[in-house]
């Protein structure tokens, strides 16, 4: 019992950048617009939040100073392609690699460094409670907050007026725009709602997962978010599911690899990439469960005409 509870302890750990990094890109992506700069906003907000704590001592100043890294990176996204009409596909990549190469330049002095983690809650008794105590009453205040995240934003987009618009927007720019709503503005601030997120979800990597930073450590989760809102079909709830199955996917795989099964490590290390393409090529087959739910407007370059 006790190695199922470190299983599952470290599942959560795993999962819990993936999830908040695809929260935030679900509501870009639900406002019509196609960020593929994720990977660069989480390194940047690994390298900004690391600095942050370190500097200050405060896990907490060091979690805002990685949103704030994530939301100044998607101002430049938001920018380029909203006001200058740029191709949101070739922005995003050129932001993963200005985030990659920018992050390395912030983290430089900060290699070999370490801070104090994120500290977990502890309630008496509740936490001491077997198998269960850690799990649902132990974890650190980034794990409640993504839940919370979730349930905020499924609550936004489908219980508010202005979710109501997001989605309007995402699905049909033009008629909304005719309608007198403020596409570009709604959009943008989808964008940076995304980074900031994104740019979280980066944070939680050096403040809580490993107490350092290294170049890259993100290592892909940022394209692995970017598959998880295609494979939870746009619709929040799914996102929880799929960021643990991804996440316990990673996990699994390190545990196959202490029990010396005789498969090469490069090959082990690769499953959560081959389980991403796996899913993505299974949805595109599939249009009926995924591609349907897709925004209508995705990825599509809104200019109005007055």
């Amino acid at each position: 019992m006790g190695l199922v509870e470190a299983i599952i302890l470290s599942v959560i750990a795993a999962s819990t950048p993936l999830l908040l990094a695809a929260a935030g890109e679900l509501v870009v992506e639900r406002s019509g617009v196609l960020n593929l700069g994720a990977e660069g906003m989480m390194i940047m907000g690994a390298a900004c939040g690391f600095a942050g704590a370190w500097l200050t001592g405060s896990t907490f100043i060091g979690a805002l100073f990685g949103i704030a890294a994530g939301v100044a990176i998607s101002a430049i996204f938001a920018i380029l392609t909203l006001g200058l009409a740029v191709n949101q596909v070739a922005t995003g990549l050129a932001l993963t690699i200005l985030g990659i190469g920018l992050s390395g330049l912030i983290g430089a002095g900060f290699v070999g460094e370490k801070i104090t983690p994120a500290a977990h809650l502890y309630i008496p008794v509740l936490t001491d409670l077997p198998v269960v105590g850690r799990i649902l009453f132990g974890q650190d205040a980034f794990v409640y907050f993504s839940i919370l995240l979730i349930a905020a934003i499924w609550w936004f987009l489908y219980r508010t007026r202005a979710g109501l618009v997001l989605r309007a927007i995402g699905d049909n720019h033009t008629s909304a725009h005719a309608l007198g709503y403020p596409v570009l503005k709604v959009r943008f601030l989808a964008v940076l709602f995304g980074g900031g997120c994104a740019g979280l979800g980066g944070a939680y990597l050096p403040l809580a997962y490993t107490p350092f930073f290294i170049p890259g450590m993100t290592a892909g989760r940022g394209w692995i978010a970017l598959a998880l809102v295609v494979f939870a079909s746009w619709r929040p709830i799914r996102l929880v599911g799929g960021a643990y199955l991804f996440g316990a996917v990673s996990i699994l795989q390190l545990h196959a690899q202490g029990a010396g099964l005789g498969i090469p490590s490069q090959l082990m290390s690769s499953l959560p990439y081959l389980a991403t393409i796996i899913v993505l090529v299974l949805i595109s087959r599939t249009r009926a469960s995924a591609g349907s739910a897709a925004p209508a407007s995705l990825g599509m370059v809104f200019v109005p005409d007055r």
